[in-house]
């Protein structure tokens, strides 16, 4: 075998991770052997006027969908793939006509200098009430009422097709805000809220009942649970946000409001403006809640007396957005 100097397109293809492409094409324009024992392993002799367009979109694709929301400029694809720019256009009008027909969110193309194209998970409206609505209808099953009056869906919450469904729901009604990072309540909300991160390309900020000395200093408020009416606290590492910064506010469960509440004036300790507060669940009781302007995905009313739970998907699912 010959040794010759692999192109980005062909490492590409052996392993279709662009920083580890970036890292093998560097090391081996210093190292030979390191190009022997690649070419050795079994990277592609094609060359890169054969690879056809379907090989091509398919990789785009791919790169596109494992980083929703993330821009990646036209010149990156050109690089990657050895194109010139009118054909990696045409790519993206195909893919962009496929990825609307079959409904699998939005391919857009952004202007400007840090313009580019980028995917976006986003779910229509019918698609989301139909999948909420099964959601609710397995949520309302006999034998899921617990003694006090709660609802029994962890197993909803650990599911990992099901959370990443829902975070790609919420995103969807989040995109337009630019959020900077969303943020949660520990525990039971970490699932739904890092989906919901993951869809929008953004980080996952939790606030904590108690600071962590791990976590350096920190920003402690108290507020109180809308639910049991105590004076409870809440953490935020000083290095977790910046001033300035947009938050989406996402957790698993909504009541009176009061820990949504809390998060609200944490968020105002560091002056950060929370565009949007999103729940999975909700309850019919009390109707006032603490915070206003919230989405909740479903709405429970529960039955203590009957032990019997009704769960509804929320009424703005109703809408054709």
């Amino acid at each position: 075998m010959i040794a010759r100097i692999c192109t980005k397109t062909e490492l590409f293809l052996f392993c279709p991770l662009p920083s580890f492409v970036d890292l093998c094409y560097n090391t081996i324009q210093a190292s030979p052997d390191f190009l022997f024992c690649l070419i050795c392993s079994g990277v592609p002799e094609t060359p890169v006027d054969k690879i056809r367009r379907n090989e091509r979109m398919s990789a785009m694709m791919k790169i596109l969908a494992a980083k929703p929301n993330r821009i990646f400029t036209l010149s990156y694809f050109c690089d990657l793939f050895g194109s010139a720019k009118s054909t990696m256009s045409e790519d993206i009008d195909i893919l962009r006509d496929v990825v609307a027909h079959f409904g699998l969110g939005e391919l857009e193309t952004v202007t400007g200098a840090a313009g580019g194209v980028r995917y976006r998970t986003k779910v229509r409206r019918p698609e989301a009430r139909k999948f909420i609505g099964d959601l609710c209808q397995q949520l309302s099953e006999e034998g899921r009422v617990l003694p006090g009056g709660f609802l029994y869906y962890s197993d909803i919450l650990s599911t990992p097709e099901i959370v990443t469904r829902m975070g790609e729901i919420m995103a969807t009604e989040y995109y337009a805000a630019a959020p900077d990072f969303v943020l949660t309540m520990e525990t039971k909300g970490i699932p739904v809220a890092f989906a919901t991160a993951n869809a929008l390309g953004v980080p996952l900020v939790i606030a904590r009942r108690s600071s962590k000395v791990y976590e350096g200093s920190a920003v402690n408020i108290n507020y109180v649970s809308g639910s049991s009416g105590h004076i409870e606290t809440m953490s935020l590492s000083r290095r977790a946000v910046q001033e300035g910064q947009k938050c989406l506010i996402v957790d698993d469960f909504l009541k009176g409001g009061g820990t949504a509440k809390g998060m609200v004036d944490l968020m105002r300790e560091f002056n950060v403006d929370v565009v949007g507060m999103t729940f999975v669940m909700s309850t019919a009781k009390p109707v006032k809640k603490r915070v206003m302007g919230e989405k909740s995905l479903m709405v429970m009313d529960i039955d203590q007396e009957h032990e019997t739970v009704l769960v509804k998907p929320a009424f703005w699912l109703n809408g054709d957005a």
